[in-house]
């Protein structure tokens, strides 16, 4: 199993991180699986506009909603994350050599969202990259049973890794 994760602590850093090393990857002919996250600040409001764009090449779809200047609720629209997530499972069917999922959140902490795909793709031995928040790490650590790799939000870790677990893969097969 090759899972592993990466955790930074500015607004918005994993997010460009994990697309940057996922827009790397992709010009070194890499098969990706996943979702990278752009967020867009707005100009009436402190919030930021959340979009997912579906690795390799696929759509945008933007998972956040708006709900008013002075709402405190979670801002994520359920249900375009489920459509990002359909797109993604049907992407394993490729075999990628690496699944990138932006964000272990609420609702993969709760079970939902990419929880399952994450889980899929480790069954069919599909390295796994995800960015985890401190929100959320405790209950990614029950999930994985504490076996994901912990590697340095920086993009010459996270691509050494990869090419680490590729190699292994493709000596194994």
């Amino acid at each position: 199993m090759h899972l592993a994760y990466v955790t930074t602590t500015d607004r918005g850093a994993t997010d460009r991180l994990l697309s940057a090393v996922a827009e790397h990857l992709l010009a070194k002919g890499a098969s990706l699986a996943g979702v990278v996250q752009t967020n867009t600040e707005c100009a009436d409001s402190s919030k930021c506009d959340m979009d997912v764009r579906i690795l390799p090449e696929g759509e945008t779809i933007r998972i956040s909603q708006s709900l008013g200047e002075q709402s405190r609720g979670c801002r994520l629209d359920p249900a375009a994350l489920e459509q990002a997530v359909g797109y993604v499972t049907s992407s394993l069917a490729d075999a990628p050599q690496l699944l990138i999922i932006n964000k272990f959140g609420k609702h993969e902490a709760d079970g939902r969202g990419f929880r399952p795909v994450i889980a899929e793709a480790l069954a069919l031995d599909i390295p796994v990259l995800v960015g985890v928040n401190g929100l959320n790490k405790e209950k990614f650590d029950a999930f994985t049973g504490g076996a994901a790799e912990q590697i340095a939000p920086d993009p010459e870790s996270i691509i050494a890794w990869f090419d680490r677990v590729t190699a292994q893969r493709e000596a194994a097969a």
